[in-house]
C-alpha cells in the first residue's frame, strides 16, 4: 500500500481557527494511504519581487516543505468574502521566482468551514482561480462548504454530526482517489522512502 504525503495549509493564523479544528477532523476521518503534515507560512514576510534573487531562508523553508509532499489540501475560512491575505501571500511566495512554481502538477484541493451559511463558498471560488494560474491539478468534486455550528467539531477533532462526519469521510476518500488518479498521470518528482534527497541550493 503506498502512503500518499499531504501538506496542509490552513488559511487562518488564529490559534483558535474553527477552520483548525476542521483540519483536526479530517485528518482522523482520513484513509490510512494519507499521511499528513501542516506548512506553516506565518513568519513569511510580505512577498516583493525584490526577494526573487535572494529568497529569505523562512520562505526557501516553505518551498521546500511544498516540495516534499505528494499533495497539497487547503483548509480555509473567508475573510471579507475572499481569501485571507495572508494565505494569498504565502501562494505568491510559493509560485516564485518565475519558473519555480511550487503548485505546478502538484494535485491540490479545497475546503473550508464558516460560520455563514455559505461556508466559505466565495473564499473557495477565488482559492481556485489562484490555483488554476498557478496550474495547480484541483479536485472540482465533491466541493465541500461546511456551516460551521458551536460543537461540530470537538477540541480534539470528533465530528459530533453523523452526516457531516460521513460527508466529510467521504470527502477525504475522494481525495485519495484524486491524488492516486493525478499521480498516475503527472508522476511525484519528490522522493520516496528510501531514496536519497537531491540538495537543494539555496
Amino acid at each position: 500500500m503506498r502512503t500518499f504525503h499531504v501538506g496542509y495549509l490552513i488559511g487562518s493564523l488564529s490559534s483558535t481557527s474553527i477552520n483548525r479544528l476542521l483540519s483536526k477532523a479530517l485528518i482522523k476521518l482520513a484513509p490510512a494511504e494519507l499521511a499528513f503534515t501542516e506548512i506553516p507560512f506565518r513568519d513569511l514576510p510580505l512577498y516583493s519581487q525584490d526577494y526573487d534573487g535572494d529568497f529569505p531562508q523562512v520562505a526557501h523553508d516553505f518551498k521546500h516543505a511544498l516540495a516534499d509532499v505528494d499533495a497539497v489540501l487547503f483548509v480555509t475560512p473567508e475573510f471579507n468574502r475572499s481569501i485571507p491575505g495572508a494565505l494569498k501571500n504565502a501562494i505568491d511566495w510559493a509560485s516564485r521566482p518565475y519558473g519555480q512554481n511550487s503548485f505546478a502538477r502538484k494535485p491540490s484541493a479545497v475546503i473550508g468551514t464558516s460560520p455563514g451559511a455559505i461556508g466559505t463558498a466565495l473564499a473557495q471560488q477565488d482559492l481556485r482561480a489562484v490555483l488554476s494560474f498557478c496550474n495547480a491539478p484541483q479536485m472540482n468534486a465533491p466541493e465541500a462548504y461546511i456551516h460551521f455550528k458551536p460543537g461540530l467539531i470537538t477540541p480534539e477533532g470528533e465530528v459530533t454530526d453523523a452526516s457531516t462526519e460521513e460527508f466529510l469521510r467521504n470527502y477525504m476518500q475522494e481525495l485519495l482517489r484524486f491524488i492516486e488518479r493525478v499521480l498516475t498521470v503527472l508522476p511525484s518528482t519528490r522522493p520516496r522512502a528510501g531514496e536519497q534527497a537531491q540538495p537543494r541550493a539555496h
